[in-house]
């Protein structure tokens, strides 16, 4: 059974969604709709009153939530509350909001949009180009990020060819690509940037979207070479292709003498701010 998972932007706010291939249906965090309907800053506890509450009513909505595993915001992937377009709607009608009737046609439009995008591939480039600009970002700064997904969609690929899992290796090898080239574990480099439930990938400069391209196709490089048979050997190979990155990042500030790496992000240059500069603008860490 493929699934997929995938971010939907619904008036700039991200709503994490999973398509079932065999079973043609959209899975859609129930979390997030309630952070998107209610504006709380705490919509697990408001998703655990609600479930009380239609317990005592007689709905058997609760019931009929499952569980899947979906990225979080530290990008690892744990089990969450999800549920089809169909439970959506219903749990839509339980929940008193403004944003209601927008946020059903925004659900219908997903539904619509899936059918071509399986029928014409790059539909979901395009798809994907629209939400970053929904959100401010520059078309510079977007065509690296694009790529980005490209080359980390090929070395995931390539971990799987080695029998690799999704979940846990997957994210213990990132985190050491990551703290081959940056010097920071993917954790810290969010403290840095000040991140919380943002993607981090999403809050780098084009400077940093391209060093960690680089990291990452060096390691799908030389897997494809070596041929991995355990994970502890796609370790090593992970810290080596991090590596290649550390050089160029390395030399880059030896020549421009700023950091690479920095706590400038999307999330405060979007705000009112110059949108254009992201990517190219540096700052020094303090």
């Amino acid at each position: 059974m493929k699934k997929e998972n995938a971010i939907r932007i619904f008036e700039q706010k991200q709503v994490r969604t999973l398509w079932d291939e065999e079973k043609e249906l959209w899975y859609i965090s129930v979390i997030d709709v309630i952070e998107v309907l209610t504006g709380t800053d705490r919509p697990r506890k408001y998703w655990n009153d609600l479930k009380t509450k239609l317990k005592k009513e007689g709905s058997e909505l609760s019931e009929k939530i499952g569980q899947l595993k979906m990225q979080s915001s530290d990008g690892k992937f744990y089990k969450t509350d999800v549920a089809d377009t169909e439970q959506i709607f219903r749990l839509i009608q339980s929940i008193p909001s403004p944003k209601a009737e927008p946020f059903k046609l925004w659900l219908a439009q997903l539904a619509s949009e899936r059918l071509g995008e399986m029928q014409d591939p790059e539909i979901t480039i395009d798809r994907a180009l629209e939400q970053y600009l929904k959100l401010g970002y520059s078309e510079n700064w977007i065509n690296q990020r694009l790529k980005s997904i490209e080359i980390r969609k090929e070395l995931t690929d390539e971990w799987k060819k080695r029998g690799l899992k999704e979940g846990l290796q997957f994210a213990t090898l990132t985190d050491i690509i990551t703290k081959a080239w940056s010097g920071k574990t993917t954790k810290e480099y969010k403290i840095l940037k000040g991140l919380k439930k943002e993607n981090l990938r999403d809050n780098m400069t084009n400077t940093e979207l391209i060093l960690n391209m680089l990291a990452e196709a060096s390691t799908k490089d030389i897997s494809q070479t070596e041929t991995p048979k355990t994970f502890e050997e796609s370790a090593k190979i992970a810290k080596r292709g991090g590596n290649v990155a550390n050089v160029a990042r390395l030399e880059l500030e030896a020549q421009t003498g700023k950091k690479v790496v920095t706590s400038f992000n999307a999330k405060t240059s979007l705000k009112g701010k110059d949108i254009k500069q992201i990517g190219n603008k540096k700052s020094k860490d303090k």
